[in-house]
């Protein structure tokens, strides 16, 4: 009898812990695409595609090379200094947060796109962006970024028939 009170107790701690778990992830702001390409010969745009829960205030959005603050859409954030003339990210309809950075370096670059809530944690995703190997901005180029299976199927559908 002691052990099946035990038991029901732990059972029920279990089940309230996993509920505010899946109630908090249900409700968590999530990083969900992050794809780039190029302006100009130097210039990078990256649009980071976010999920929020219905009803939610905008989120703020930054974006981060390490610890240096390249731009964010936060006012109570300062910017890092070198990057005044050179970044700017903005919040687009359809939950887009879009960075415009001139003067890509030569070489490979770490970009990190923040999404935030309030005072929630924020969900985040890096990608690593070859200058060599970027593809100018246009609609051929999201298409290969963004739905690469789809393309796939499409551009091999008329080999199969």
């Amino acid at each position: 009898m002691i052990y099946l009170v035990c038991f029901s107790r732990n059972l029920g701690r279990m089940f309230l812990l996993i509920t505010v778990l899946l109630f908090g992830f249900a409700s968590a702001q999530k990083v969900v695409q992050l794809s780039y390409c190029s302006l100009a010969e130097n210039n990078l745009r990256m649009d980071c595609k976010y999920a929020v829960p219905a009803e939610s205030p905008e989120p703020f959005c930054k974006y981060t090379q390490g610890e240096r603050l390249l731009d964010t859409t936060d006012p109570d954030e300062e910017q890092h200094a070198p990057y005044k003339n050179r970044a700017k990210a903005r919040i687009f309809p359809g939950n887009v947060c879009r960075l415009l950075f001139k003067n890509l370096p030569k070489g490979k670059s770490n970009f990190t796109c923040n999404i935030r809530l309030g005072d929630s944690a924020a969900a985040t995703k890096t990608s690593v962006v070859e200058k060599k190997l970027l593809l100018p901005c246009s609609a051929w180029s999201v298409l290969l970024q963004s739905c690469s299976g789809l393309l796939l199927t499409l551009m091999t559908l008329p080999t199969l028939l």
